[in-house]
């Protein structure tokens, strides 16, 4: 197995990095192009808040959500359902989106138009989960009343989980659009900080008692208490990080030309983008025709020709760089959530020995409880830890690189969980829940901060290769949203094969499974994806 690079070697890649971006930028202004401007940090602590929004609503959808489905007697053949719809439709239509926001011409800009939509069905998918009841309550009456409960708190699970998981990919992208490299590295590291503070608060939220407040009186219950604050918490952050930093519209001007997705050349499938005079130009190559021909297209035709297949095309052609890191993000993600769906009920039943099935006034069932409690503490823990090491990452970065970073998360959590499943103790698992935040700071951080390596790296061979040429490069969009993708095919792939292990074996199963595929991941970081310098 290959070892991070020593602090030598990495020094020397990050000079030689530097080096490229400085040469890069001066080929950038004898062109003419525009480069982004060094963002003040608060300006990139103002666009982490909606990722600090969107962790806090996860949090509270994580502790609420099973009561609620239970509370309106949603049977439990339909429970597999109500988690798998949400990840095949973002699945789906993930790239989709991510092709879209790219070519979005809005005045507004590029992405901004499709984090507010994403937004807006996270606010309307929080409410018809924890009001649902009292909703159809008002208007219905009689034996359809429960019927319409369960569709409408199912219909706002399924929004919810799917903008909530839907929204990574254009804020990613957003971020990568208006910052230069170093701020790019330091607003993920500020994602993942947000991250892991707002899903701290969320699971502390959770923890409370609201229904003995005030405001549990004043309203009719404790989760109509709940979506009060958690979409006043959402809207804040929304607003903050729409207004963080301005976006370049996106114009076509009919004397130019665009590159069509259908490129034979897997090096060039999507966009080339050039900013002139404040605006982002976009130019068109047929690249099945002679190279150095420039073919003429209206946008009308070049939309009509963005078809759902042409995108397929557009992601099976990837270069193998960007196909390898998929699969390294699929693996990082199987292992965290095999473990984070079920690490509750671990606790209950295998820390502390209890069982949800036992009567509900039995000393067995309220030693589950128990034990269900005190996992919920853990999951704080893992939340305040990511916020911890991702500020660390920015030390730790100059001394092992992207390389050691991503072996070390993957690393970390393999032999955590693999000591939690083999000597389950409830000090011993409470102290290792801490490593589950290294593993979430790291899937938040380094593949996205291989992504932009990746596009700097194409921008400078395109500028060593012509200066006179447009500068090639894919969209960010459709970049962000293939990567964000893998949580979507991670959700799918654990939803229809864990449940059947967990009924056979017990949750045991889920932390040794999350141990044995995070160190499969941890070989396939290290000998198959490739890092830049």
């Amino acid at each position: 197995m290959a070892l991070p690079p020593s602090s030598e070697v990495a020094m020397t890649d990050l000079d030689h990095t530097r080096g490229k971006e400085k040469a890069m930028q001066q080929s950038v202004t004898r062109t003419g192009m525009v480069v982004p401007k060094k963002r003040p940090t608060g300006r990139l602590v103002m666009h982490s808040m909606a990722m600090f929004g969107r962790e806090f609503c996860y949090a509270v959808e994580a502790a609420f959500v099973t009561p609620v489905l239970l509370s309106v007697g949603l049977p439990k053949s339909l429970y597999s359902l109500v988690w798998l719809i949400s990840p095949i439709l973002g699945f789906v239509l993930q790239p989709v989106v991510g092709s879209a926001s790219d070519h979005c011409t809005c005045s507004w800009g590029r992405r901004r138009p499709y984090i507010l939509g994403l937004g807006i069905i996270m606010l309307v998918g929080m409410a018809l989960y924890l009001n649902g009841d009292e909703m159809i309550s008002a208007f219905i009456d009689g034996r359809d009343k429960q019927t319409w409960a369960i569709v409408v708190t199912m219909l706002g699970v399924v929004l919810f989980d799917f903008a909530a998981d839907f929204i990574d990919g254009p804020i990613k992208a957003y971020l990568f659009d208006v910052c230069s490299h170093q701020d790019k590295e330091k607003g993920l590291h500020c994602h993942a900080l947000f991250t892991g503070l707002g899903g701290a608060l969320g699971y502390l939220t959770g923890a409370v008692d609201w229904g003995q407040t005030v405001l549990g009186y004043s309203l009719t219950s404790e989760f109509q208490v709940i979506f009060l604050l958690s979409a006043l918490v959402f809207l804040i952050c929304l607003t903050v990080h729409l207004r963080s930093i301005p976006e370049v519209p996106l114009r076509y001007n009919k004397e130019e030309t665009r590159l069509l997705l259908e490129v034979t050349d897997p090096r060039k499938y999507s966009s080339i983008e050039e900013i002139r005079n404040g605006y982002i130009a976009c130019t068109e190559i047929n690249a099945a025709a002679k190279p150095k021909k420039h073919v003429a297209t209206s946008c009308t035709e070049t939309q009509r020709r963005m078809t759902l297949k042409s995108l397929l095309k557009t992601l099976f052609s990837m270069p193998s760089h960007y196909r390898y890191l998929c699969v390294s993000h699929l693996f990082g993600w199987m292992a965290f959530l095999s473990n984070m769906l079920f690490f509750t009920d671990f606790m209950g039943q295998v820390v502390y020995r209890g069982s949800p099935y036992a009567p509900h006034n039995s000393t067995v069932y309220l030693t589950y409880r128990r034990g269900v409690e005190v996992g919920c503490w853990g999951l704080c823990i893992n939340a305040i830890s990511s916020s911890v090491y991702s500020y660390l990452q920015k030390i730790l970065l100059q001394y092992i690189g992207l390389k050691g970073l991503y072996f070390i998360g993957y690393l970390l959590f393999g032999l955590g969980t693999g000591l939690i499943g083999l000597f389950p103790n409830v000090y011993s698992t409470l102290a290792l829940c801490s490593l589950f935040g290294v593993m979430s700071s790291t899937l938040y951080t380094v593949p996205f901060q291989l992504i932009a390596e990746y596009h700097r790296e194409e921008e400078v061979q395109s500028l060593q290769e012509d200066e006179q040429d447009t500068d090639h490069r894919r969209g960010k969009g459709i970049d962000c949203a293939a990567l964000t993708c893998m949580v979507q095919l991670a959700q799918i792939i654990l939803g229809v094969g864990l449940g059947l292990l967990v009924s056979v074996a017990g949750s045991v199963v889920t932390v040794i499974s999350a141990s044995m595929v995070s160190l499969i991941g941890c070989c396939f970081v290290a000998f198959c994806v490739r890092y830049v310098g």
